[in-house]
């Protein structure tokens, strides 16, 4: 089946070079406990919907919650919490990442599209796919869902309507407003936001003993996982080259297509998440010296340096076409071409800065 697999990796099935993070289902991330009470009830009193969205940030444990409400359907013995047991047999498939009745649907593998093609949704829906195997209950973890191309979204879109009766099937997504009203309609939404600074740093200094986690929580945009996915030594090194190459390009010392070579070489995702991120704390930096929060609180001194006299509806159509690039997901075009564009339009930015710019 394209697409489709009882049990693929995270790397495989979305066509990411992002690594999965805490995949154990076995103890529960801390703040998503009243999502898990919630679901758990619903699962008890028979209120479970034949269709969920669970959506959010990346970084926030959206997976792991769609595992392990998997995990606990699938189970033939689950606690009183609603968890897996880790034991029966059931389990213990789960465990080989080999149970007929767990599947996965994401873009194709090899596919130059990160798309999930009407191929894949076909494969799913038909010929009795959605039909347990072993136990009650099917379960389809679709991800990312916001990737659905039309014509999967529409092919999906009747079996959300008319369910089979021991079938669930999960959606995963960040960008939600991407999936068609009608889809979203059709599910129970379950959203899940960024963790309490505080219950995010005591479960992190569990995993990460020494680290300046206030800092890399704040680069992470909040969220845990996000943390410990991009955030080690070495690519910490790599953002802070990077943005001190903004600098110089800023000031005229640094060519801005070689600086556009060096953020090519970065994973595109990321990359423009750090530039968007730059381009809000210039902004905010304008509007106040000494702003609450900063995304990048280690760069506030070139930050304020370069703030001072900033065009700022300039670097306010800089942010717009930043976020344009990174909502519509343009992995297609040239990495090189579009740094360029960015890059030596931030130039003309700082270029246009005040006269007694450092």
């Amino acid at each position: 089946m394209p697409g489709v697999g009882e049990r693929m990796s995270h790397d495989s099935a979305l066509g990411s070079k992002r690594a999965r993070i805490d995949a154990s289902t076995d103890v529960l991330l801390p703040w998503l406990r009243e999502e898990w009470t919630r679901l758990s009830a619903a699962r008890r009193s028979g209120r479970l919907a034949h269709g969920l969205l669970i959506s959010g940030p990346r970084g926030v444990g959206k997976r792991h919650l769609a595992e392990r409400l998997a995990h606990s359907l699938l189970c033939g013995a689950p606690d009183r919490d609603g968890a897996a047991c880790g034991q029966c047999a059931d389990c213990r498939l789960l465990q080989a990442a080999s149970h007929p009745d767990l599947l996965h649907v994401g873009p194709e593998p090899e596919a130059k599209s990160s798309e999930i093609t009407i191929g894949a949704v076909r494969a799913l829906v038909e010929r009795g796919a959605l039909t347990p195997s072993r136990g009650v209950y099917k379960v389809a973890l679709i991800e990312p869902a916001d990737q659905l191309n039309a014509a999967a979204a529409n092919a999906l879109l009747k079996t959300l309507e008319e369910p089979p009766g021991t079938a669930l099937i999960c959606l995963i997504a960040e960008r939600v407003g991407r999936l068609p009203a009608t889809v979203r309609s059709r599910c129970q939404q379950v959203r899940i936001g960024i963790p309490p600074l505080d219950q995010a740093l005591v479960w992190l200094r569990e995993r990460v003993p020494g680290a300046d986690l206030e800092l890399r929580l704040r680069i992470a945009h909040g969220a845990p996982l996000r943390l410990l996915q991009d955030l080690d030594e070495a690519l910490l090194a790599r953002r802070r080259e990077r943005l001190d190459g903004l600098v110089a390009v800023a000031r005229g010392a640094r060519d801005p297509v070689v600086e556009a070579a060096a953020w090519s070489e970065l994973d595109l995702d990321l990359a423009l998440d750090w530039l968007t991120a730059w381009a809000v704390d210039l902004l905010r930096m304008s509007a106040h010296d000494a702003p609450s929060w900063l995304d990048n609180p280690d760069q506030r001194a070139g930050l304020a340096a370069l703030a001072a006299g900033l065009d700022v509806a300039a670097t306010h159509r800089w942010l717009q076409r930043l976020l344009r690039v990174r909502a519509l997901g343009e992995t297609r075009i040239n990495p090189q071409l579009l740094f360029e564009a960015c890059i030596i339009e931030w130039a003309r930015i700082g270029a246009g800065r005040t006269p007694g710019r450092p």
